[in-house]
This record gives C-alpha cells, sequence and structure tokens, in this order.
C-alpha cells in the first residue's frame, strides 16, 4: 500500500498542475519607440492619455471571440496578461510617441497646457468570420476645443488561433493610433 503513495501524490500534483498550465496569457506587442535625446516638455506638445475604458465583456481576462451575429464567448485558457485597458493604454501612448515626434505623450498628467486624450473602446475581439474588430471613440480635448471620432478596424486575419489574433488586434490597434496620429498633426 505504502508503494503506491508517491504515485498518487504525483497524479493529483500533476493533476492540479495541468490546468494552469494549459493557460495561456497574451500581450499587445507595441511598436518600437525612439527616444530624442535631451526632450524637455517646454519644447514639446504635450498629450496625456487620460483614459482607455472598455466594456465589460471586453473588461475581463479571457481573449473574446464572436461566434455569430450576436454570441460572443470570453476564453478561459487564453488571457490577458494585464488588463486590457491597461494594455490598450500603453501600448497606445507607445505607438503615438513613435508617430509624433516632437511630442511627449504619457499616461501620466504632463501640466496645465496639455491636450487630454479619452477612448471608449466597444470592441476589441475576433470574430467567426476570420476578421478582428476594434472600435470605438476617442475625444481630445485641445485647449478647450473638443474633438470626438468614431473608429471602426476590421482587419483579416491571415492565420488561425489566438496567436495570429491578437496580433492582428495589435495591428488594428496600431492603425488606430496613425489615425489618431494624423489628426493631432492637424491641430494648430
Amino acid at each position: 500500500m505504502k508503494k503506491w503513495l508517491p504515485i498518487v501524490a504525483a497524479m493529483l500534483l500533476s493533476a492540479c498542475s495541468s490546468s494552469e498550465e494549459d493557460k495561456t496569457y497574451y500581450q499587445l506587442p507595441s511598436a518600437p519607440q525612439s527616444y530624442a535625446a535631451n526632450q524637455t516638455a517646454q519644447d514639446n506638445r504635450l498629450l496625456w492619455v487620460e483614459q482607455i475604458s472598455v466594456p465589460d465583456y471586453l473588461a475581463g481576462n479571457g481573449v473574446v471571440y464572436q461566434t455569430t451575429d450576436v454570441q460572443y464567448v470570453i476564453a478561459n485558457s487564453n488571457l490577458w496578461a494585464s488588463p486590457l485597458d491597461q494594455q490598450l493604454r500603453n501600448t497606445l501612448v507607445a505607438n503615438l510617441s513613435s508617430a509624433l515626434p516632437g511630442w511627449v505623450v504619457s499616461s501620466q498628467p504632463l501640466g496645465a497646457t496639455q491636450d487630454t486624450l479619452n477612448v471608449n473602446v466597444t470592441g476589441f475581439h475576433g470574430r467567426y468570420d476570420g476578421h478582428v474588430i476594434v472600435s470605438g471613440e476617442w475625444l481630445l480635448n485641445h485647449r478647450g476645443t473638443l474633438t470626438k471620432r468614431p473608429f471602426h478596424v476590421e482587419l483579416t486575419q491571415q492565420e488561425d488561433g489566438y496567436d495570429a489574433m491578437v496580433k492582428q488586434l495589435a495591428a488594428a490597434w496600431q492603425q488606430e493610433a496613425q489615425s489618431i496620429a494624423r489628426e493631432l498633426t492637424r491641430l494648430p
């Protein structure tokens, strides 16, 4: 009887650990940042990415996949490595910083003369037809003038699987960052 005890213990330990090993965690990649030497806030335009908000179905840990026109599945084993709103904010700051030389873009307040950007993301998921959807609206406060723009980016996934979906979602988010950057460069 005692010789079976180590085998039973090993089986129990492997059963407990296998559920954790089956989980996969995802982090959005961002554009590499280029840093200009010795930039100071006085020399640059200032942009504070104040908030990225996501609806409840996107705020959980699971990556979201739309299975029909009205049904969504939140994955139990394919999870975000950190909260999605944080990842979206961090990658937006990085992507805007890269796209806007001469600007200081931050997730922290920069001062009284900063522009402020808030983004409401309503869609950030893969879809049954092989597309990824990134949608919502952004609101920019530039010197007291508000600019509000909706966005909807839909890209085709080139490969199956969550890895490809997350990479394509990141590409769509980067595409929207480029669009926001173009709008910002038009500001007086």
